[in-house]
This record gives structure tokens, C-alpha cells and sequence, in this order.
């Protein structure tokens, strides 16, 4: 009973918060006058791959996500990117989701529509951009697979920043936070998305 009471009370404040978020992104007025910016080329084999989520700015699709939180993309055409977000829920499952991902963007790469046949209203007729990678960092040398990421929508209502480490320093965390608010997002915003041998605390990334 102490555990399911406790899983309701943090469901509950991770649904409080985003509410909240969501008020206070939209009512930020510089952030949302300048719509979020791709990064000038993407090399989409390089961003290929699996990618831990260790900050984001809470959605409702996601709020049964525990710890662990990834997202694994996979090339199935020159245009179009596999898609699957998995993680573990608070009763210890693991929750997944899988749908894809439509480069809309030519010259850049970096701007994408994302759709989830599970979730209807994730679908654009349109193609409208929803994901676009604002930040990019290199491996260990220029043809690695990309290290760190950044990415949200054109308003800055969603974020998320991955790594493909799953588990990072405090000081490499305040680096990304640095990111974050470069690209015009209020960091605070975003909690940490505990993983497993990391963090396993929800605090916003400001306070990092």
C-alpha cells in the first residue's frame, strides 16, 4: 500500500508539473517569439542509434516513465527514421511505444516529423516539423556517432536532452543545462529522468 501511494503522489506531481510547465513556457515571450533553430547539417547515420534521455520537459505521454528513459532510431529510407521510446514504469515494467520519423527539412536533416500510430494525434498530415535537433555534440573524432543532443519542437513546448551515455557527471549535466538555455529554453523546465546507476531524483535542471 506505501508503494502504490507513493507511485500516486509522484504520478500526480509529475502531472502537476507539467501542467505547469506547459503555463509557463507559453508565457514565456522571448522563447516563444523565436521559433527553435536546427542545427545547420544533420548527418543522420551518425544519429542513428540508441540515445538516453537524461532531462526533459514533462509530457503527458510519458508521466508512467520511471527511470531509464530511450529512445532508439533506426534507418528504414533516405527520408524516413524508425522510431522506438522505451522505459521502465514505476511497477518495474517496461513501457514502450514505436513509430517514425519524417526528415521534412532537405537542406539541414535536422528537422523531423514524428508520429506514433498509437497515438492519433501525433499524426500530421501536414508533416509539420515536431522534432528538431537545435544542438549536436561530436564522439571522439568527426565521423563518431554523435555524443549529445538537443532536441524540441518549433515553440518550445517539448525538450528533451539525450546522451548516449546513460550515465553522466554532475558537471558534464551543468554543461547540457548550458545548452539548453543557449538554445532560448528556460532550463527549469526540464526535470532529470533518473537512470538506472545515475540520478534518482526528478529536479528541475536548473538546480543542477
Amino acid at each position: 500500500m506505501g508503494i502504490t501511494r507513493t507511485i500516486r503522489r509522484l504520478f500526480t506531481l509529475l502531472a502537476t508539473t507539467a501542467l505547469a510547465v506547459a503555463a509557463l513556457v507559453a508565457s514565456t515571450g522571448p522563447a516563444a517569439a523565436a521559433p527553435l533553430q536546427p542545427i545547420p547539417k544533420l548527418d543522420t547515420e551518425r544519429y542513428l542509434g540508441s540515445w538516453w534521455q537524461l532531462a526533459a520537459i514533462p509530457a503527458f505521454f510519458n508521466l508512467n516513465c520511471a527511470k531509464d528513459t530511450k529512445a532508439t532510431y533506426t534507418l528504414i529510407d533516405a527520408t524516413t527514421i524508425g522510431v522506438e521510446n522505451t522505459c521502465t514504469t514505476f511497477t518495474g515494467q517496461t513501457n514502450g511505444i514505436t513509430g517514425q520519423a519524417k526528415v521534412v527539412d532537405p537542406v539541414t536533416n535536422a528537422q523531423l516529423s514524428v508520429s506514433f500510430p498509437q497515438v492519433p494525434v501525433s499524426i500530421d498530415p501536414n508533416n509539420a516539423p515536431n522534432y528538431i535537433v537545435t544542438w549536436i555534440a561530436d564522439g571522439a573524432t568527426p565521423d563518431d556517432p554523435y555524443r549529445f543532443a538537443l532536441v524540441g519542437n518549433p515553440t518550445r513546448l517539448s525538450g528533451f536532452v539525450l546522451s548516449r551515455e546513460k550515465v553522466v557527471s554532475t558537471d558534464t549535466l551543468r554543461m547540457l543545462r548550458g545548452q539548453v538555455e543557449k538554445a532560448g529554453f528556460n532550463s527549469c523546465t526540464f526535470l532529470v529522468s533518473p537512470t538506472t546507476g545515475g540520478r534518482t531524483d526528478y529536479s528541475p535542471l536548473c538546480t543542477v
